[in-house]
């Protein structure tokens, strides 16, 4: 599983302190999102170059740290 404080940040002035990805402003809940709706991990990394494999695994570690 990857470091989730190399990937996941919070900010408070940033998507309203949601948890991003890398200070980015892609959200866990976009991320997730979008594999909720159907998308693939290699149609999301197509969509959104700037994030990796590693990175979607860390939104999927992050939600599931929250349980």
């Amino acid at each position: 599983m990857p470091d989730l404080q190399k990937h996941i940040t919070v900010e408070p002035g940033k998507r309203g302190g949601k948890p991003c990805v890398r200070g980015m402003r892609i959200t866990v809940g976009d991320v997730l999102g979008w594999l909720a709706s159907g998308m693939s991990v290699g149609e999301i990394l197509e969509d959104f170059p700037d994030l990796t494999e590693e990175d979607i695994r860390a939104c999927l570690g992050y939600e599931n740290n929250q349980d």
